[in-house]
């Protein structure tokens, strides 16, 4: 079977002048109609959707990915706004992002009411090809252990609110909030998810099996499973590095002689996400065999080794070998966006991430073109933490 990877990216919609977030994701998609089925609205008016073709090669899904990031970039720029991949944008206030004008998302905002006005948040999701949905059911209970190191890879939302949390990834812990959230279960089949899935829709909690919003889950409407657990990441390079981890666990998972018995011990999963989401890459995350903390870059590369032999029948070892090793030595992209708001500030920071997402190199001093600002953003738009020291 070829094991194909596909991509849904989230973007924040920035306001070039002051550097926050702000409701016009309508007018960018305004500008993409000849590609309106690639880009789509999400919850929260400041969110672009994304979604990349099927592909086998992993260079073919960066061209497509990248590609995708030139168009809203295009689309954005010439609005005096930009696009920004990110768990959460530095610069946001509460009430000034209402919800998407569709009947799904009014639904959701008047029965979740502070969970969904608060969700300005935005994540990568991952889906990779599976034989059937057994198979793929069978499977969660395989890739869960591992899917905290792909947090730690992607977590790229330090601030909320203008504010630094002290977390690697503040998303995950505002997506926690839903009730579906989290690890996914333990199911011998896909009856047995759908039962379980057909039992919450029946309370009431959720409307529908597109409500599930487990880590990793069977597409609602795909022959794939999807990865949940990210942070939208400002270098496509990492998407890239996550599609080719997650395939790799997936095609391990869903062999069947490679699938060992479920010891039904899912406690700690919860656990180990706390972990991730604290620390990212530089601090210790729980280690999938042990449960016990070890520091990110040997987990991480734990992981590398017990995909290589699949990484390798596909061809992708050596560039995911490669990428790992370039993501350990970065650092987390929280590390980066604090370091930038350290060095100079919270706008400096946001001028960052916005080059990563257009694959540029960020040049502190010439702000890589990412703002270019006649003058200076007015104290008052801009949160009191987030001014310059």
């Amino acid at each position: 079977m070829v094991v194909r990877i596909g991509v849904e990216e989230e973007f924040h919609v920035i306001d070039v002048e002051s550097g926050a977030l702000t409701p016009r994701a309508d007018a960018v998609l305004g500008r993409l109609s000849r590609h309106r089925g690639d880009f789509t609205q999400e919850l929260p008016q400041s969110v672009v959707e994304s979604n990349s073709g099927v592909h086998t090669l992993l260079d073919e899904l960066y061209t497509d990915l990248s590609s995708a990031r030139r168009r809203l970039d295009e689309a954005a720029s010439s609005q005096g706004l930009a696009i920004m991949a990110a768990g959460a944008a530095p610069i946001a206030r509460l009430g000034a992002v209402p919800a998407t004008d569709d009947p799904r998302y009014r639904a959701m905002t008047e029965e979740y009411r502070r969970v969904a006005d608060e969700q300005l948040i935005c994540g990568a999701q991952v889906h990779v090809d599976v034989p059937d949905k057994d198979t793929a059911v069978r499977a969660l209970c395989a890739i869960n252990p591992w899917l905290p190191p792909l947090l730690a890879l992607s977590a790229s939302s330090p601030y909320w609110l203008g504010s630094d949390t002290g977390y690697a990834s503040w998303r995950t812990m505002i997506w926690q909030r839903w009730p579906t959230s989290g690890p996914a279960g333990c199911f011998t089949g896909a009856e047995e998810y759908d039962a379980a899935v057909d039992e919450l829709i029946v309370t009431g909690v959720i409307s529908d099996p597109g409500m599930i919003y487990y880590d990793v889950r069977p597409s609602a409407h795909l022959q794939t499973l999807e990865l949940r657990i990210c942070d939208a990441c400002p270098r496509v390079e990492t998407v890239v590095l996550l599609s080719a981890l997650f395939r790799a666990l997936v095609v391990d998972a869903c062999a069947p002689a490679d699938a060992p018995p479920c010891d039904d011990r899912h406690e700690w999963l919860r656990t180990a996400t706390w972990r991730a989401a604290r620390s990212g890459l530089e601090g210790d995350l729980i280690d999938p065999a042990t449960h016990r903390p070890e520091p990110a870059p040997d987990v991480v590369r734990s992981l590398l080794r017990r995909l290589r032999p699949t990484l390798e029948a596909y061809g992708d070892w050596e560039l995911t070998q490669s990428l790992t090793e370039e993501a350990l030595a970065r650092g987390s992209a929280a590390h980066r966006l604090r370091r930038a708001a350290h060095d100079d500030d919270l706008l400096a920071a946001v001028d960052l991430f916005l080059a990563e997402t257009r694959g540029e190199n960020w040049n502190r001093r010439g702000r890589a073109g990412a703002r270019r600002r006649t003058t200076r953003t007015r104290a008052e738009d801009v949160p009191a933490q987030a001014r310059r020291r």
